[in-house]
């Protein structure tokens, strides 16, 4: 009978002490190790790090690494680090963290409205983990652009605005790839033959649409806006496009910052491939990255006669739209005497 008791005494001692070790482990490695006040936080890994790299990446957020540590040891995370951006989410233990930090979250990567592919690269690095520079020497990379049709001045054409799913992580040649086939899926049989029945390729299309996206924000408008154009290559005037020469003074100016609400008698002499108030046919490249809807508006545009137009002074935000030059300068006398009146200078 003593040895029993003895016995059960030493079994309930360390049934005692098995749980305490399991509360002692559970308190340390389940419950609570975060130390941020958001709902959530969102933290970045890149290429190559290392397990010491995520330990300064991640520290801010754990409230203890020791903890955090022996977690990863034990999980094998220390010798298989992801890149990629994972998800901080508040009262997380350390071994939820583990977890955490190898499934990489995509980014829903956004862009529209960019001017030229610079300020597209600057939007793009600040979503997604390569650097302008890298980004920029991919897009105009020699070999993708002969292999592809582009130039260094039209690959801006490849960018379509929208919502794109993407690893931040994901390399320049990965995202260069997906943004080619996006180009390529928008580009559909359908609208294929409509640009070739403008004698236009896609490329132009995107051009010419960049042109009427920056002439108009009325969406209702652009068809007719694109017909005046396309009824002026097809008897080949030039364009005399206002925004290809605010383009072209920005690039001189190497400033795309600069505000240029009117275009000045003396800019239409400017020197520039991208002024077509000097060169006939379209400029070498998008002036900006047009809307779907203006790219559209140039497969699709309205039948008319018109050759010229000009702000309208009754319409604010609309344009005025003329047949002969007569009429047109009726129109833009107006308009001038109305800009006039606002003090606008430049």
């Amino acid at each position: 009978m003593v040895l029993n008791t003895r016995k059960n005494i030493i079994l309930k001692s360390i049934g005692g002490l098995f749980v305490l070790i399991l509360l002692v482990v559970f308190v340390k490695f389940f419950t609570s190790n975060t130390s941020f006040d958001d709902a959530e936080v969102f933290v970045q890994i890149p290429t190559d790090s290392k397990y010491e790299d995520v330990e300064k990446i991640i520290s801010p957020y754990v409230s203890n690494m020791s903890d955090f540590k022996i977690m990863a040891t034990f999980r094998s995370y220390t010798s298989h680090v992801k890149s990629g951006r994972f998800l901080l989410t508040k009262g997380m233990s350390a071994f939820q963290l583990v977890g955490s930090m190898r499934r990489n979250v995509p980014v829903q990567l956004a862009f529209n409205n960019q001017e030229r592919l610079e300020d597209l690269c600057e939007r793009l690095c600040s979503q997604i983990e390569p650097d302008t520079t890298k980004l920029l020497s991919t897009f105009r990379d020699s070999v993708f652009l002969k292999k592809n049709g582009f130039t260094k001045d039209n690959v801006f054409a490849m960018f379509l605005p929208n919502t794109y799913e993407v690893y931040w992580n994901i390399s320049a040649e990965k995202f260069r790839e997906k943004m080619f086939k996006e180009y390529n899926r928008f580009w559909t049989k359908d609208r294929i033959a409509k640009a070739n029945a403008l004698n236009l390729t896609p490329g132009q299309v995107v051009t010419l649409a960049s042109i009427v996206h920056k002439e108009t924000v009325k969406k209702n408008e652009r068809p007719t806006v694109a017909g005046v154009y396309l009824n002026r290559l097809q008897q080949g005037m030039p364009l005399q496009a206002d925004p290809t020469v605010i383009y072209a003074l920005k690039l001189r100016d190497n400033n795309f910052k600069q505000i240029i609400k009117r275009v000045l008698y003396a800019d239409l002499f400017i020197h520039s491939p991208y002024n077509t108030y000097q060169n006939i046919g379209l400029p070498p490249g998008p002036i900006a990255m047009p809307d779907v809807d203006a790219i559209d508006a140039v497969l699709t545009p309205d039948k008319h006669d018109y050759l010229y137009f000009c702000a309208s002074v009754e319409k604010f935000g609309y344009h005025a739209f003329a047949t002969n030059l007569a009429q047109h300068e009726v129109n833009r006398k107006k308009y001038v005497a109305w800009i006039n009146a606002q003090g606008t200078k430049r």
